[in-house]
């Protein structure tokens, strides 16, 4: 977790947080005595899980480090599930592709075409998605 105790924060210092802490994320959560107008969007969009202004005060560090952790926690989940979804879209084109290339070369219908995508995988221990990929890959190279 990286805690921030600043008195006036900066653009230019949300930058190059949003820079430093890019690689390896984590919690952030700042404490600042003002802020201008906008940077507590800016310092959210840079990755800052909590930002309390009012400067640190002992007795609410617990409850805002808890709720930071949190807040992070749920957007990893958030992005681990965005990416899971991207990803499938993406396979989910690949086999439709695949389907098509399938049903205009032997003729046959889409179930059909799905059939043997998914009989050729598990022939070979692989997943559906990765056959449909290896066959319009050859494609590709074949045209």
């Amino acid at each position: 977790m990286v805690l921030i105790d600043i008195e006036n924060p900066s653009r230019d210092m949300l930058e190059e947080l949003a820079l430093a802490s890019g690689p390896l994320e984590r919690p952030v959560a700042m404490f600042v005595d003002r802020s201008p107008e906008g940077l507590s969007t800016a310092a959210i969009e840079a990755g800052v899980s909590a930002y309390v202004v009012d400067g640190m005060q002992p007795q609410r560090v617990k409850a805002v480090l808890d709720a930071a952790i949190t807040r992070f926690r749920m957007f990893q989940r958030m992005r681990t599930e965005l990416a899971e979804t991207k990803r499938a879209l993406e396979e989910r084109k690949v086999i439709d592709r695949a389907k098509g290339m399938l049903m205009k070369a032997r003729g046959i219908g889409e179930d059909e075409a799905y059939a043997l995508l998914r009989k050729t995988a598990m022939d070979q221990g692989k997943r559906v998605a990765d056959v449909a990929q290896a066959l319009v890959t050859a494609a590709g190279l074949l045209s």
